[in-house]
């Protein structure tokens, strides 16, 4: 999770900023593309943009494709996971100049090849790899075949496609109706029940259980297969769509047209153990801590089950340095404060080394193999979160 973290934190950055125009680079490049075939198509930007009226945002595009191409001359191929990279001038200051670059890469393998020149960065895409994403189960079929995959974040990963014979029967001379039909039965009953198989399997093998499965398809055969009930019970079916296809296109209209259902998922996620930590906390149960120290000493000693951590919590451990009695103090600050005075002598501080604290809580919980889960401050159980609690806590084991 600190990986994720880092990214979180890296995006929160780059939402801040702001172009003076359409000076902001983002671009995205797809695991195994060329690096040369970027290179050419940002030096076509190149030329493109000197068609830019405003001679402030040319220079600051330009000066912004210049700096992509020179870093990009880094790599003999992409990434593993692909590469992104931004860059403009982010000088709030419209009398200075400041091209940056920051690149990263993203921790799903990226699929899509992306550029875009705006006032602000595109951030979707990363975004929606490292919330609070849990795994799904996802299933397009109708009667000839089916294909089931896993959903987590962006990424989707097919684990099997399986054919039915049913439809394909011929019915032959000599062989009753009633014989023939029951055979046709016989083969979708079949059928349904290797997809559930593959489903079951899943769920069963999975460290990590799914929250649910999502099923796809055109015309009835999703209903059929639902009110079969070969699913093992323990999986909830969270939704049936149409969708009109049942292979890789089929999925990708099926994520589209159950994203509310699963933004309402992932946000019933981070309710579920908000509610649970706020009422350890209120029972006094000891089963949850708040706060930085408490929730540090509680990793420490092996006792957390969950860490819940607020996307807009900023904290750091600050070691100052006393200019009166020579003395190190060290500190845990939010972002917009600093200690200035030193209350033994009355001497004046001066930071010597700052450290993201919620980095180091994430490490621990890495470490121990404890779950973190990031806590939106949108909504009103994230808000009362970080207002009332400090936005860090940790359900403990029972």
């Amino acid at each position: 999770m600190l990986k994720e973290y880092i990214l979180l934190r890296e995006i929160k950055r780059l939402k801040s900023v702001r172009g003076n125009g359409t000076e902001l680079i983002s671009l995205y490049v797809p695991a195994g593309f060329q690096i040369s075939d970027v290179i050419a198509k940002l030096r076509s930007e190149y030329n493109t943009s000197s068609n830019i009226k405003s001679k402030t945002t040319r220079t600051n595009v330009q000066a912004a494709l210049e700096k992509i191409m020179q870093y990009l001359k880094l790599f003999k191929e992409t990434p593993k996971n692909g590469l992104v990279v931004f860059c403009g001038n982010i000088s709030d200051n419209p009398g200075k100049t400041d091209i940056e670059l920051f690149s990263l890469e993203p921790p799903q393998q990226l699929k899509m090849n992306i550029y875009r020149c705006d006032s602000t960065f595109l951030l979707d895409p990363l975004e929606d790899m490292v919330s609070n994403r849990a795994m799904y189960i996802l299933v397009v079929l109708d009667g000839r075949e089916a294909t089931v995959a896993t959903l987590k974040g962006t990424h989707v990963e097919i684990i099997k496609k399986l054919n039915s014979l049913a439809h394909a029967k011929v019915h032959k001379g000599g062989q009753s109706a009633r014989r023939y039909e029951r055979l046709i039965e016989e083969d979708i009953n079949d059928y349904y029940k290797r997809i559930a198989d593959v489903i079951n399997n899943l769920y069963l093998q999975s460290v990590i259980k799914p929250k649910g499965v999502i099923v796809g398809g055109p015309g009835p055969t999703k209903e059929n297969f639902v009110k079969a009930n070969y699913i093992n019970y323990q999986i909830k079916i969270l939704g049936v769509f149409d969708t009109g296809y049942t292979d890789e296109y089929g999925l990708q209209e099926l994520i589209e047209k159950a994203k509310d259902l699963l933004k309402e998922e992932e946000s019933a996620i981070e309710r579920k153990y908000v509610d649970i930590f706020i009422r350890e906390i209120a029972r006094n149960s000891g089963l949850a801590v708040q706060g930085y120290d408490n929730v540090k000493s509680a990793l420490m000693s092996g006792k957390v089950s969950k860490l819940l951590i607020s996307l807009d919590i900023e904290l750091y451990k600050v070691t100052y340095s006393c200019d009166l009695c020579k003395a190190t103090i060290e500190k845990i600050e939010l972002d917009n404060k600093r200690t200035e005075i030193h209350e033994g002598c009355g001497g004046h501080l001066s930071v010597v080394k700052e450290e993201d604290a919620i980095e180091e809580l994430i490490k621990l919980a890495d470490e121990n193999k404890v779950e973190v889960i990031f806590i939106s401050s949108e909504s009103s159980y994230g808000k009362e979160f970080l207002q009332g609690f400090g936005g860090i806590g940790a359900i403990l084991r029972g």
